[in-house]
């Protein structure tokens, strides 16, 4: 076998050892291997008492002590770590083999089970099977990768050389079953909606813009699938939801990435405080299933999640923080300046806004729903009866990031074609759609309703304690390696 030129010394001895492997006859990248048990699992039904046990475990070799005519390996695999001993009395005929394994290098391992003089649970193997051999060295001593930007762009490495990243990502997907089945014991229904919309909608932000060759037209990847949600409850599905991904051509920071999961949950006959007490339940018991108790630390802060939460009006915390009235739009505009927002272009309702997501999120540490936004904010959501100045919406905030979003529907197609129409204006004329069919939709009769979308990546990052939404996407987008050409991840 040639070995390429531009291998490191370390790669090319293992480039060495996969030749002598193959001149061996041994395959180095084996097929289906049979019978092998998670290592906890192996671990957990051990008896002192019975020396007749076998056990079978395939997975990656993390740590090698050869010791002349014994090696010990610590194996790998989803559930855990168990220890394998090599011996050459045991391993006579395979001894050539086993001296050829590395760290890094992926086996099956049965024998039988049994205990060290230190304790050590451990298979005494007598038949070793080489399933996958590996090229490039590990992380030094298998301690994990060190360089965060290396972890993030070879997340395959970072897997098993970092365990407690494994396990992160192990609770972020726990997370969304518990939430999964807390709303299908709610009578919600799981559905999908369209990911490539012919409009851009259901959201304020910047879509991806994409072509379909066949029927010569652009579409736009999904900034929320909200619009076909609701057209749902039109048709009958009176309690639904969606774990989706959603595209916003926006930028990259600790708190975001263009590609997200949502979870988005309508329920019909309800309004923003059943969505307001169904958010409620739903976290605090991701939080029971999945964290030590309601004290959770993210980074400085500790976070005390037990109910209720508080609730604070928009106005009131602009008031709070800002020291301005939000009817008084000259004093809204001075405090603007004062904060060096360009504010002369800007709608009196986006400068209001702008204000409160610069003087007020930030001090928003604990749970706090932010509830009774500017109905001029809210093109979708309903206005509020006894002052329609104000939209029946909340937002959830904790550790100064929003975590969830959430409204009464608004079912009237004459205020929603009228809001369209507002909310067009002054938009690129690209985007300048109206969505007419959710209006006819709308026409038929929607039933009044709640709203929601929870922040999947943002409430894992909390529950976990992770301070980047990049330690909780397995393949964050990336911005391009220095010199390595237009790979962006």
């Amino acid at each position: 076998m040639t070995i390429p030129e531009d291998v490191s010394k370390l790669e090319q001895q293992r480039h060495e050892k996969l030749s002598r492997l193959k001149e061996l006859g041994i395959e180095p990248y084996g097929n289906r291997y049979e019978g092998a048990e998670p290592a906890e699992a192996v671990k957990q039904r051990f008896k002192d008492d019975d020396p007749t046990q076998q056990a079978c475990c395939a997975g990656r070799i993390a740590l090698l002590r050869d010791i002349g005519k014994l090696i010990f390996i610590t194996l790998r695999d989803r559930s855990g770590t168990i220890q394998i001993g090599l011996s050459k009395k045991l391993l006579s005929e395979q001894w050539e083999l086993v001296k050829l394994l590395e760290l890094g290098d992926i086996i099956g391992a049965a024998g039988q089970l049994g205990k060290t003089k230190t304790g050590e649970i451990t298979i005494w193997a007598d038949q070793v099977t080489f399933l996958s051999k590996c090229l490039l060295p590990p992380p030094e001593k298998f301690h994990g990768l060190a360089d965060v930007d290396q972890r993030y762009r070879q997340r395959y490495v970072d897997l098993w050389a970092n365990p407690d990243v494994m396990e992160r990502f192990k609770t972020r997907s726990a997370i969304i079953t518990t939430i999964r089945q807390f709303l299908e014991s709610k009578d919600f229904l799981e559905v999908e909606t369209p990911m490539m919309q012919a409009i851009a909608g259901g959201a304020a932000a910047k879509p991806f813009i994409t072509h379909h060759n066949s029927l010569d037209m652009d579409l736009y990847l999904r900034i929320s699938p909200e619009l076909f949600l609701k057209r749902l409850l039109v048709g009958g599905m009176e309690r639904v939801f969606e774990i989706n991904r959603n595209f916003r051509n926006e930028g990259l920071s600790r708190q975001h990435n263009p590609e997200f999961t949502m979870i988005e949950i309508y329920q019909a006959y309800g309004d923003y405080n059943v969505m307001m007490n169904l958010t409620e339940e739903v976290v605090s018991l991701c939080v029971e299933k999945h964290c030590s108790g309601n004290q959770l630390q993210f980074g400085e802060f500790t976070l005390d999640f037990t109910r209720p939460w508080r609730r604070a009006k928009y106005a009131d915390l602009l008031k709070e923080y800002a020291g301005c009235d939000l009817n008084d739009i000259d004093a809204v505009r001075a405090k603007a300046r004062q904060l060096e927002l360009d504010e002369a272009e800007m709608d009196d309702a986006v400068v209001v806004n702008e204000v409160f997501e610069t003087t007020v999120e930030h001090n928003l540490i604990a749970p706090t729903f932010v509830i009774d936004y500017p109905a001029a904010l809210c093109p979708l959501a309903r206005p509020k009866r006894d002052d329609p100045q104000f939209a029946a919406r909340f937002e959830l905030f904790a550790a100064k990031m929003e975590l969830a979003n959430a409204y009464t529907e608004l079912n009237d197609p004459a205020v929603q074609h009228e809001n369209f129409l507002n909310q067009l204006r002054g938009q690129e004329e690209s985007l300048t759609k109206m969505d007419n069919d959710y209006v006819t939709a709308l026409k038929y009769g929607m039933p009044p309703a709640g709203g929601l979308g929870i922040g999947i990546d943002r409430l894992t990052m909390i529950l976990t304690g992770a301070e980047t939404i990049r330690d909780v996407i397995l393949f964050p987008l990336l911005r391009p390696a220095k010199g390595s050409g237009a790979n962006p991840v």
